[in-house]
């Protein structure tokens, strides 16, 4: 494993020390390896987001031209479709 020098606030010292001295890590390390998961998950489901809206843009702008529509006029649609499904 690689060792690298890091700095972090006295809180998040504090925070780290503590969570080691109640026994909920067994080392330092184990608290930031544990934070580097969760920060690439995190990463992950926005990369999975940003890939979601990318699809919902681009069927948008293949679904055709945009048309003028009032929220009353969508609101109407809506419910058209809804008395249709029953």
């Amino acid at each position: 494993m690689r060792t690298m020098t890091i700095s972090i606030s006295p809180q998040q010292a504090s925070r780290v020390q503590r969570a080691v001295e109640t026994g909920d890590y067994a080392s330092n390390s184990e608290v930031v390896r544990d934070a580097l998961r969760l920060w690439e998950q995190r990463e992950e489901i926005r990369a999975l987001e940003v890939a979601k809206l990318k699809r919902a843009y681009e069927e948008g702008m293949a679904s055709g031209p945009a048309r003028a529509i009032g929220a009353d006029a969508l609101l109407e649609e809506f419910k058209a479709k809804a008395r249709v499904r029953g």
